[in-house]
Order: C-alpha cells, then structure tokens, then sequence
C-alpha cells in the first residue's frame, strides 16, 4: 500500500469523546506528503492519572487549544478517500466515533488498517 494516512489520538481521561490530541501524516507513492499535529480541548475537560502518564499530557497543555469541530476542519481534507492506518486501530476507530456523536455529526464510513 503506497497511498494511505495515518492518525493516532489521545486522551485526557476515559471517556473516549475527551480526544486531547491527534496526529495525522499523509503517505502517497510510499513517501510522507503531509503531517499535522494539534492539541484539542478535550470534552469533558478533565484529565486523570493513567492517561496524562500515558501521553504526556495535563489540563494545562489544552486550556487554550482550539475544540474539536475545529481541529477536524484541518484533518478532514488530509484523510478524506484515504485509507485510515493506525497503531490501535480499536481504540482511534471509537474516539472518532464518539466525538462524532457527541456533536450529532454523521459518523464516517472508515476503511482502516491496525497495526496492534
């Protein structure tokens, strides 16, 4: 496969909708055409032990980091038509899918690979 993008979100607690990050690099022809990186306000906003020593990451990273709805506007355009690579292909598929009804939108159709 020699067209494809790969994303990988994080979260602040456990509920799967408080996405608090997402990296996303594009590859077409086997080579890296693109990448974005950005810090989401996560929903709800409250961050617990075991995932800030997992990413990294505390309240004070994503105080002022911009909502999901429009992190998204920026990632839709790099994956869309692409096929979704991904790590943990579990865990990414149901953030996406919880943040998307959460906000009442349309969840995607998404042809994803794991990797774990």
């Amino acid at each position: 496969m020699k067209d494809f993008a790969a994303i990988d979100f994080e979260t602040a607690n456990f509920e799967r909708t408080s996405v608090c990050s997402v990296g996303v690099v594009v590859v077409r022809d086997g080579k890296k055409a693109d990448q974005f990186y950005s810090l989401i306000h996560p929903e709800p906003d409250y961050y617990n032990y075991v995932c800030s020593s997992v990413n990294g990451l505390c309240r004070e990273d994503t105080d002022d980091a911009p909502i999901f709805p429009d992190v998204w506007k920026q990632v839709e355009p790099m994956i869309e038509s692409q096929p979704l690579v991904a790590h943990n292909k579990a865990f990414d598929e149901t953030c996406l899918k919880a943040v998307f009804r959460m906000y009442r939108w349309t969840i995607p159709t998404i042809h994803s690979i794991a990797l774990l």
